[in-house]
């Protein structure tokens, strides 16, 4: 971004003084003619360098420039700032010799960003400049008057190209990153986001000029003012449902929600009006297109307040990105009644802010992902974890588990069933209370004596369970000797006599074993370790004499 305002400040430059007249033009003017009048003080003066609004109703208006001293005889530029839809023409005593037009990409030297018209250094640098401003429908921007040298032209073309490509690739990257987001996360406020940037790119680039020169779309030139006025209030709309969902107004503003969405709404119905044949409906979406436009950005202004006053967080970097566009845009409508005509650099400025804005507004979007991921990542943790021992509870342990399984073939994996000896007798004797903190203190014992690669999960009231990725017999006995030996340690009283103790049934997986076989046969060699005497692991091994239908389960031994 400093970059950019450093490119920016390099358009400043040096131009040859003017001093000028003007005046309507009538039935039967020639150029002879209005230049005589000039000569003679009849013409209205003004200052070229100064942004000024000329009338370009009925026949146009005619415009005189006459350069100071010192006069040199170089090859010069006269250059038109800001450049508008419409055409001037310019003449010398004996008619038209050129005409400029922001949609004329024909004939050298173009002026980027400004219409330019180029006089070799035989025209004698003392010459009048005579320029005929044809009429226009709508609203005519202020227009300023420069003449500088080739050279000096050539080099402020050059920084204001580089300037205003990198400002357009910078708003055009934001909304392509915007469209894959959207697509990514299914999430609109993306969307959003990108179709508000890519018009508001779009209105920069006809105002401007660049979306002719030099992208040289001159098919679209019949039909830009009708496309400017679309994507004007396209780019509200988009912008209304972006701040409506990247500030939260359903949360954070609800009485003003529902405003800025008939907002968003209102603006494309505009556009249809402005597009029909129809005369009536024209002429009241051209009436009412401008009033609707502020209000509609007074409206964003005060609902983005009211959000972030009431702690939207996101409603802060919309504030910071676009508060500068909606205060240049304010400034560009008080030029068009003749305020502030030194502050020629607004054009410019909106196109700089423009890029601005799309940093900012896409740092509160990467904002809003990692937030919505750490949402999602709650949710999901509160989903898959026991409440608590914050353990996995059983289903999600289960997924887990079968997951472990497939990606672990060819290495040995074993499962350690849990279960705490006693247990009951505790909770009898001392409360749920009690019991609820020996369960957590054992959890915690537990996750400690395990590496984070193992699954741990509550099987059930007193049960857990373990799945240990490539680890053999032998390791896996001693984790579960290592594990007894802990939470015996632990020394939670059951009665006035016992300690808290776990029985750990093992069982190594086969070839033909899935998670539920496993938990099978890691339970019967946890009953095992219950009869042998509690406080102990077993690792399975199945008696000849007792079938595997027979076998009985935890749940059948008396606590």
């Amino acid at each position: 971004m400093l970059g950019l305002l450093w490119l920016w400040f390099g358009v400043v430059h040096a131009a040859m003084l003017l001093d000028g007249g003007w005046r309507e033009a009538h039935p039967g003017d020639t150029p002879a003619a209005v230049l005589q009048q000039f000569h003679k003080g009849q013409l209205a003066a003004f200052d070229p360098s100064l942004l000024h609004s000329f009338p370009r109703e009925n026949l146009g208006t005619w415009v005189v420039l006459r350069p100071q001293p010192p006069w040199v005889n170089e090859e010069r530029v006269l250059t038109i700032y800001p450049p508008a839809l419409g055409r001037i023409t310019v003449y010398d005593e004996n008619g038209p010799i050129s005409r400029l037009a922001l949609d004329d990409i024909g004939g050298p030297p173009l002026g980027h960003g400004r219409l330019a018209f180029r006089y070799p250094a035989s025209v004698p640098a003392s010459t009048l400049i005579l320029l005929k401003l044809e009429p226009v429908d709508g609203l005519s921007p202020p227009l300023s008057f420069h003449l500088e040298s080739l050279t000096a032209f050539l080099g402020h073309d050059a920084h204001w190209l580089t300037l205003f490509s990198a400002c357009f690739a910078v708003m055009l990257t934001m909304a392509l990153m915007a469209l894959c987001f959207a697509l990514m996360l299914r999430d609109n406020t993306f969307f959003w986001y990108a179709g508000y940037i890519f018009c508001y790119a779009l209105i920069q680039s006809i105002q401007t000029g660049f979306l002719f020169h030099p992208l040289e779309a001159t098919w679209l030139a019949p039909s830009a003012s009708l496309l400017e006025s679309a994507s004007i209030a396209l780019s509200v709309a988009f912008a209304a449902l972006f701040m409506a969902r990247f500030c939260e107004l359903q949360r954070f503003a609800p009485l003003l929600r529902a405003p800025v969405l008939a907002l968003a709404i209102g603006m494309p119905v505009l556009v249809l009006m402005r597009s029909s044949s129809i005369g009536l409906l024209v002429d009241a979406a051209q009436a009412l297109v401008d009033p609707l436009l502020i209000l509609g950005a007074l409206l964003m202004l005060l609902s983005a307040i009211v959000a972030a006053s009431h702690g939207s967080r996101h409603a802060w970097f919309f504030l910071v990105g676009w508060t500068p566009l909606l205060a240049l845009t304010a400034l560009s409508t008080a030029q068009l009644s003749g305020a502030l005509p030194n502050m020629s650099w607004t054009s410019d400025a909106s196109v700089v802010a423009g890029a601005f804005e799309a940093i900012v507004l896409s740092i509160g979007l990467g904002d809003r992902a990692l937030t919505m991921r750490r949402d999602r990542d709650m949710v999901r943790a509160l989903a898959d974890n026991d409440s608590l021992t914050g353990v996995l509870n059983r289903r999600a342990w289960n997924e887990a588990a079968e997951a472990m399984l497939e990606g672990s073939t060819g290495r040995p994996v074993a499962l350690l069933f849990l279960d705490l000896d006693r247990f009951k007798l505790l909770n009898d004797q001392q409360g749920h209370r009690a019991g609820d903190r020996a369960l957590i203190e054992v959890a915690e014992a537990l996750r400690a004596e395990l590496r984070p690669s193992d699954l741990l999960g509550r099987y059930g009231g007193e049960e857990f369970i373990a799945m240990l990725d490539g680890v053999v017999e032998e390791q896996a006995m001693q984790v579960a000797t290592r594990l007894c030996r802990r939470v015996h340690r632990l020394e939670i009283p059951v009665d006035a006599e016992l300690l808290l103790s776990v029985s750990i049934g093992v069982a190594m997986r086969t070839l033909s074993d899935t998670v539920e076989t496993l938990i099978e046969r890691a339970d019967q060699a946890m009953y095992q370790a219950k009869v042998n005497g509690r406080n102990q692991a077993r690792l399975y091994d199945r008696p000849r004499a007792i079938t595997e239908g027979s076998w009985p389960r935890v749940s059948e031994v008396e606590e």
